[in-house]
């Protein structure tokens, strides 16, 4: 008997709606999440649903955005605003701690 990996972006989802203030809608096919006037998170699934995609506003985490982007393009995007973008799966998860600190910053930034 096979068992499937949770979805990720249950728990992404559930801990970006624990923040103070956040509302959530959709956006281009995507749910996204926001604190005051300001977006922070971005999920939705990838192309036929076998991929996730996630995109936080880093500053701090920019330096190792990019070496991740570096080693992992497939997987890491940094856009020339702040944003990054995540690529995953359920049998291929994004660390949880790193998409925890991500999304803790993400929000902390757009709260301000």
């Amino acid at each position: 008997m096979t068992t499937e990996a949770p979805d990720p972006l249950v728990a992404m989802t559930a801990t970006a709606l624990s923040f103070e203030d956040v509302g959530s809608g959709t956006s281009c096919n995507q749910t996204a999440f926001t604190v005051g006037k300001g977006k922070f998170l971005f999920l939705g699934p990838g192309p036929k649903g076998k991929r996730c995609k996630a995109m936080f506003k880093l500053k701090a985490s920019m330096p190792e955005a990019e070496a991740l982007a570096a080693s992992a393009p497939e997987r890491f995007e940094v856009g020339k605003t702040g944003w990054v973008t995540a690529r995953f799966s359920a049998a291929e998860p994004m660390p949880q701690d790193l998409w925890t600190r991500w999304l803790t910053e993400s929000y902390e930034i757009t709260r301000k």
